[in-house]
């Protein structure tokens, strides 16, 4: 019983290390992104894209099959500002990102709709 336990706890342990990535909202997402330097990771479909982006982003869809392998040939060491409609496929990816030893990710709490909410515009 003690090692089934101890074998939980390192289990749990390890999943919440591999989370290592920080939510903002839409006011901080904007600050980050004004450094020129980080990269704005769009998550969302081609379609999603095409009907309005943040300006500068950068399009990997999360769903895609080659997910995995176009992030994994990306800069580990720069910054990365990854968003989606809602908030969730963003989360997953940068859960993903920190997974393959990325340093620097966050989540845009909310995604493009709480983005568009606080009055940013996208562009098309």
């Amino acid at each position: 019983m003690k090692k089934f336990l101890i074998l939980i706890l390192i289990l749990i342990s390890s999943s919440l290390l591999a989370a290592d990535f920080k939510n903002v909202n839409p006011e901080q997402f904007e600050k980050l992104r004004a450094e020129k330097t980080n990269v704005v990771l769009d998550v969302r479909t081609q379609k999603e894209y095409d009907a309005g982006h943040i300006p500068g982003a950068k399009l990997i869809d999360f769903n895609s099959p080659d997910f995995d392998k176009k992030v994994g040939a990306l800069d580990k060491d720069k910054t990365y500002l990854v968003h989606c409609a809602g908030g969730n496929r963003s989360a997953k990816a940068a859960a993903n990102l920190s997974g393959m030893d990325f340093k620097n990710v966050y989540n845009l709490e909310g995604g493009m709709r709480a983005w568009e909410k606080a009055g940013n515009k996208p562009e098309k």
